[in-house]
């Protein structure tokens, strides 16, 4: 006998074994709880959306044209798996006026199709600090605004929203967290 027919058999088996277990909707690990588990998969599992807070937010320079401002971001994950934050994008208001809009990151394209690679990882246990930078220019038109700028007393509003989905890219799906700061 051929000593390459059971050879060849073995793999033919495993290959089949595999390809049964990938496309039955059976999984052995759990995506959120890490929890081993055999069955069907019952539909999406239940994420914990992240947790973002405002870490600081600092104005490190002002001029007679400029203003420039630090903005960062704790991100916490509660999931057991870690997470792949796609974009932050971000409002900030200095005393109900509106200064601008900015984002962190990049979002997915529909269908979840990932056109670059600029997300952040965020693992499960430890918090990441995101950081940004903008540059508020003097106007002229808005001499209350400048004023608080330059003697470091703006009251700061940051709203905004985050995109995010487990690191799989094929569970859990998109998910996104709204959040809003005052300082």
């Amino acid at each position: 006998m051929n000593p390459k027919i059971p050879v060849l058999g073995v793999i033919g088996g495993l290959a089949l074994v595999i390809l049964v277990i990938a496309y039955s909707g059976t999984s052995i690990i759990d995506d959120t709880s890490g929890e081993a588990r055999l069955g069907a998969s019952g539909g999406i599992p239940a994420i914990e959306p992240l947790v973002i807070d405002l870490e600081d937010i600092v104005i490190t320079d002002v001029d007679g044209r400029n203003a420039y401002v630090e903005i960062s971001f704790k991100v916490s994950n509660p999931n057991y798996k870690s997470v792949l934050l796609e974009m932050i994008r971000y409002n900030v208001y200095e005393d109900g006026m509106k200064i601008g809009t900015k984002s962190i990151g990049d979002r997915a394209a529909p269908g979840g199709i990932v056109g670059a690679s600029n997300y952040f990882t965020i693992l499960s246990d430890r918090p990441t600090i995101i950081g940004d930078e903008f540059t508020i220019k003097n106007t002229g038109n808005t001499p209350e605004l400048w004023n608080a700028l330059e003697n470091n007393t703006p009251q700061w509003r940051v709203t905004g929203e985050a995109y995010w989905n487990l690191s799989s890219m094929t569970a859990g799906g998109e998910n996104e967290i709204t959040f809003e700061f005052t300082r």
